[in-house]
């Protein structure tokens, strides 16, 4: 578990995906968010796959990852769609990879369909030396299925599990990020998102076992983190 008072400002925004994922954000939005997220040194951006080429020619040099939203927000297309998408990201340079999966299916109880999902996006991003993260978007899931998407991950082994999208009728919880960190352990970590606004925000994600935000409130998180110390 990451502590958060160990973490200095640095170690902080190395844990922040810094997002933007409106459908009406424009090419200075996202010349604002890349510029925030190398002078601050997040970890990534988040974007939607159709912007990776602008994100990542905005962030050359900087370190800081581009990721690719897939099948966002409602993960409701098919797993070739899904995987094409991906392939597309991945090839026009994205990092990283959140997909969301096909909660349809999950509340079918598919889970033959799922780890197909995950594992063919898995593998393109292995293959690509990317990291993968799956989005469960925990508000309409009950406990049960998000601990089954989480011993379905300990199969598959992405390298996140993800709470929200942030486009649904709910955020992450410290309670849902506990239970997804308890569930996978050391094996798989934990991203969450949606609704993480402030630092005191964040410090509870991390508590409960997050090791990587996603937000767009991330400036501010750092600012209010500073202020704390």
């Amino acid at each position: 578990m990451i502590h958060p008072d160990t973490l200095t400002k640095e170690s902080l925004a190395a844990l922040i995906d810094h997002t933007n994922l409106k459908a009406f954000a424009t090419r200075e939005d996202l010349r604002k968010l890349c510029k925030e997220a190398s002078d601050n040194h997040f970890k990534m951006v988040a974007i939607n796959s159709v912007q990776v080429p602008l994100g990542k020619e905005l962030l050359q040099g900087s370190g800081v990852h581009v990721g690719a939203a897939v099948s966002f927000p409602l993960g409701q297309t098919s797993i070739a769609a899904k995987l094409f998408e991906t392939k597309d990201a991945l090839e026009n340079g994205a990092d990283e990879i959140d997909y969301v999966i096909n909660i349809t299916e999950l509340k079918r109880g598919n889970f033959d369909y799922l780890q197909r999902e995950m594992e063919g996006i898995v593998a393109l991003c292995r293959e690509k030396g990317a990291l993968s993260k799956v989005i469960f978007e925990n508000c309409y899931l009950e406990k049960s299925e998000i601990e089954a998407m989480a011993r379905l991950a300990l199969k598959v082994k992405p390298d996140f599990i993800k709470t929200s999208t942030g486009f649904g009728t709910g955020g992450a919880t410290p309670q849902d990020v506990k239970l997804m960190a308890d569930t996978v352990g050391d094996e798989v970590l934990v991203k969450a998102a949606g609704g993480i606004r402030s630092w005191a925000d964040a410090r509870a994600m991390l508590l409960a076992g997050a090791s990587r935000l996603g937000t767009s409130a991330g400036v501010k998180i750092l600012e209010e983190f500073l202020a704390a110390k």
